[in-house]
């Protein structure tokens, strides 16, 4: 499902909704009241969708004066205004709410997920293509402030059958991630249950055999190639691991592509880099290229099912 979106309107449109759903409309009861939580957040998911920065968005705005009446602003916010927004909106709690109402709008009445999978990629803390560090790099010209050993790392968990991500963890790498499975789970809204979870050699436990299907029944798929080679014919430690060894669901396991579809559908479409140069900055940015991920397959959504309703059958 491709979600390059034409018109930032209808985009507009759909975060605006879903942050009056999500959000107050204001902070504090003593706040200036200029602009509405709601107004903020729908600007700072067009600043993603644009891939441009707070003076980028606000020079937007002020050119189109019908998206200022989509948002129903009497003016446009100033540039730090939404640098400070971001700060605020983008807490780990105001973010899982709003992911639990993309969930929610995009299933419907539905609360089950046949079939998840959770990966993990990093995003580049530069705009300096990767061929040309490459290259610089190789013939010792390359600045020092291009070479660095962090990057911000980012943990997403999909529904296959429809790409939208239900949990996310930001962190910085380069990681193992073997052990961030709980995080990403700790993350899951819960608006919805998952009944088969796909993962790559890279989450292979037992530990994370045992809390997928024990504490939160959830049946896992991950094969066990973890650690060190073993010798041939010899099994790994472990019931599940075992068990993955000796009957693999090959079949359902063909689907754990899908979680890297969605990485490249966030790096094609919202960048694959990051702005943001302090740690939390970086988290804030990853989790709202998230959130406009999911706004944007919500407004594809919305687009198809009007759209047959306004079509006529043809005789």
């Amino acid at each position: 499902m491709s979600t390059t979106c034409k018109s930032p309107r209808k985009v507009l449109q759909v975060a605006y909704a879903v942050a009056k759903e999500s959000l107050p409309a204001y902070a504090h009861r003593y706040s200036p009241k200029k602009f509405t939580q709601h107004q903020l957040f729908a600007c700072l998911v067009l600043k993603a969708e644009l891939k441009t920065d707070y003076r980028g968005v606000t020079a937007f705005l002020e050119d189109l004066p019908d998206l200022q009446q989509c948002l129903e602003l009497k003016k446009v916010p100033h540039f730090t205004t939404l640098q400070k927004a971001a700060a605020r909106l983008l807490r780990n709690g105001h973010v899982l709410r709003l992911l639990d109402t993309t969930i929610k709008r995009v299933m419907r009445r539905k609360r089950r997920v046949p079939l998840a999978a959770v990966d993990s990629s990093g995003f580049d803390a530069t705009h300096a293509s990767r061929y040309y560090v490459w290259r610089a790099k190789k013939q010792g010209t390359l600045p020092k402030h291009m070479t660095y050993r962090r990057f911000p790392k980012l943990h997403v968990l999909i529904d296959t059958s429809n790409h939208l991500i239900l949990s996310l963890f930001g962190t910085r790498g380069p990681t193992p991630d073997v052990h961030q499975l709980p995080n990403v789970l700790d993350q899951f809204p819960g608006s919805v249950r998952i009944e088969h979870l796909l993962a790559d050699a890279g989450y292979d436990s037992e530990a994370n055999h045992v809390l997928l299907r024990q504490e939160c029944g959830i049946r896992s798929t991950i094969p066990p190639k973890h650690g060190r080679p073993r010798k041939e014919g010899t099994l790994p430690s472990g019931r599940y691991r075992r068990l993955m060894s000796q009957r693999f669901n090959q079949a359902a396991y063909s689907q754990r592509s899908q979680v890297e579809t969605v990485m490249s559908m966030l790096k094609r479409n919202l960048d694959g880099c990051v702005r943001a140069r302090t740690y939390w900055s970086q988290i804030r940015e990853m989790a709202l290229k998230v959130l406009t991920h999911n706004i944007m397959i919500l407004k594809l959504i919305r687009q198809v099912f009007y759209r047959a309703i306004l079509t006529p059958f043809s005789p």
